[in-house]
């Protein structure tokens, strides 16, 4: 995959791992694919975040830091658009 490429929140909001999609989380404008990762298996990461969402605020409340988004489970998608930028 491009790591530069768009994906819309549309898209993220599809990636759940539901009928075979991946699992898809935002951080900080930056989307990762978390299928691989143990910790998401069950579709509900800690028993308190689902996948197919932006985690940016959740992810700041966090017990880890930004060094678990470059565990090799974790593959950079690409980047959420910014909904600001689309005209009205």
């Amino acid at each position: 995959m491009d790591p530069e490429r768009s994906v819309s929140l549309a898209e993220l909001r599809r990636c759940t791992g539901e009928r075979g999609a991946p699992m898809w989380v935002a951080v900080a404008g930056v989307v990762y694919d978390v299928t691989a990762c143990a910790r998401w298996r069950s579709g509900l990461h800690e028993g308190q975040h689902f996948p197919g969402q932006e985690l940016t605020y959740e992810f700041a409340e966090a017990p880890h830091g930004a060094e678990v988004l470059s565990h090799p489970c974790v593959q950079r998608v690409g980047r959420l658009e910014d909904r600001r930028a689309s005209p009205d």
